[in-house]
């Protein structure tokens, strides 16, 4: 072969490369028709909303607030909810990860809210002291975001893989409480009705993957969704009689409850909550990486941080809660494909105008639950398939990462088996521990990575030398035993 042959072959690898990549970020990149950003950023809003409300709901009735004053969080819970989502997805100078990466209020912060509100007197006297806490621990995540971005040699795919599918499989109890009905306190939990309106919404969307391409096949968690409200109303279980008396605008201005008050205890509450959040982030900012084929970086974390940082402290100031990645909508993207960021960024604008417009949040409000589990336990399940996917890059032929895996999911089941044992807990930051599986593998399987392959007892360090003088003398390049586990082949066979 001639050097003008070698030459054009390797311009011509080059470009095939390059427009790989390309087509790489245009997926991400790309800014899809008007009607497309609203329907699938719709769909998106659908996965999203009950979280967006259920959490404000929960600080609201723990430290006793009543009527109108609840609505006004729900409503600002909304709205931060679509700006965080917008700082993430679209993002600021050195600021959010630019990827379709959903944004909500976090129910890990709940009983730290609670505890922070009722020491601080509960109802709206201790709303001050509260949301002093979430603005100076949002900025404290902002500072300090750079620190994390050096732990993520910490999270290889043997890391992120076991963290997300602990996601997922934790998560499926929220979606079997949904597809029950939602309360099972009542009497109608699990009963027939309940399962035959989610068995509607999970059939629609299965025949919709069999049967369509294209559009159809990417918004089938809508349609069944809409299928399933439809078929509910003609049962009697959509109540949409609270529609008429909610007004079409309102939202409380900022710091609608007096000047925030900085509480050094209630402070540090809300910051090591801010911690466990963002170590249960990293992970899923992993997985999104994985599913629409980004490598996601220390850099990357870091502006990932330093939004969620933002968004927190942003979201005190407009009277809402701390913020963190949404599990559901990592689903919903690798369900439908769709992995263009401003679509989830349309889904932000979408959510800030339903935070404006409370009658057009009530529509959405009034989907039965047991219609709502029917998508997410599709939704839900997908994430722990994709954390499957990222372990197949990891090396489970090696004990140690096999244990890793089984002890981190393991662990991360208890408090989904049986929720007392946080109640066993002496403190209240044990019991907000010991309260979440998702927080409770994610720790574990940390520990375990460090423990296993990057603590080296003295005996270790002799028996690495030993092996290294013996690979020398049999001409065989040594690998350092930490880096050989943090470096994993995919199937492709990419590292």
């Amino acid at each position: 072969m001639s050097e003008k042959e070698v030459q054009d072959g390797t311009q011509g690898g080059t470009a095939e490369a390059v427009g790989i990549e390309a087509a790489r970020k245009d997926a991400v990149d790309s800014v899809p028709s008007v009607w497309r950003l609203v329907v699938y950023g719709f769909q998106h809003v659908l996965a999203f909303y009950a979280g967006a409300v259920v959490m404000p709901l929960l600080v609201a009735e723990g430290i006793g607030m009543k009527g109108d004053d609840i609505a006004l969080l729900v409503n600002a819970s909304l709205l931060t909810c679509g700006l965080a989502t917008l700082l993430q997805s679209a993002g600021l100078p050195g600021i959010g990860i630019r990827l379709p990466v959903v944004q909500g209020t976090s129910t890990t912060a709940v009983p730290s809210l609670v505890s922070v509100g009722l020491a601080a007197g509960g109802a709206k006297a201790g709303l001050p002291t509260v949301f002093g806490a979430v603005i100076a621990a949002g900025l404290a995540l902002f500072v300090v975001a750079p620190v994390f971005s050096r732990l993520v040699r910490f999270f290889p795919p043997l890391v992120t893989g076991t963290i997300v599918t602990i996601v997922g499989i934790t998560l499926l109890a929220v979606a079997a409480r949904q597809v029950g009905g939602g309360d099972p306190s009542q009497g109608s939990f699990g009963s027939p009705a309940h399962l035959g309106l989610a068995a509607v919404t999970l059939v629609v969307i299965l025949l919709l993957h069999k049967l369509s391409r294209g559009f159809l096949a990417t918004v089938a968690v809508l349609v069944g969704l809409l299928i399933g409200t439809v078929v509910a109303a003609f049962a009697g279980f959509a109540d949409f009689s609270g529609i008429a008396s909610t007004p079409w605008l309102g939202t409380a201005a900022p710091l609608h409850y007096g000047a925030p008050r900085f509480d050094v205890v209630a402070v540090l509450s809300v910051v090591l909550v801010m911690v466990i959040i963002a170590v249960e982030s990293i992970g899923q900012f992993f997985a999104v990486g994985e599913i629409v084929d980004r490598k996601v970086e220390g850099r990357h974390v870091t502006r990932a941080l330093r939004a969620d940082g933002l968004a927190t402290a942003v979201a005190g100031v407009l009277n809402s809660f701390p913020s963190t990645v949404y599990s559901q909508n990592i689903g919903l993207i690798r369900l439908t494909r769709v992995k263009s960021r401003w679509i989830v960024a349309s889904s932000g604008v979408i959510m800030m105008v339903l935070g404006l417009v409370p009658k057009v949040g009530a529509i959405v409000a009034a989907m039965p639950a047991s219609v709502l589990g029917g998508a997410t336990i599709v939704l839900f399940s997908t994430i722990a398939v994709v954390g499957v996917q990222i372990l197949f890059q990891a090396d489970l032929t090696d004990q140690r990462n096999t244990i890793l895996v089984a002890a981190s999911v393991g662990v991360g089941f208890l408090p989904t088996a049986f929720p007392q044992f946080a109640e066993q807990m002496p403190g209240r930051q044990l019991h907000a521990l010991f309260e979440s599986g998702i927080i409770l593998g994610t720790l574990t399987a940390v520990f375990l990575n460090l423990f296993f392959h990057h603590l080296r007892l003295p005996s270790g360090r002799r028996r690495e030398r030993r092996e290294r003088r013996e690979e020398a003398s049999d001409g065989v390049g040594s690998i350092d035993a930490t880096e050989h586990y943090m470096q994993h082949v995919s199937p492709t066979g990419k590292q």
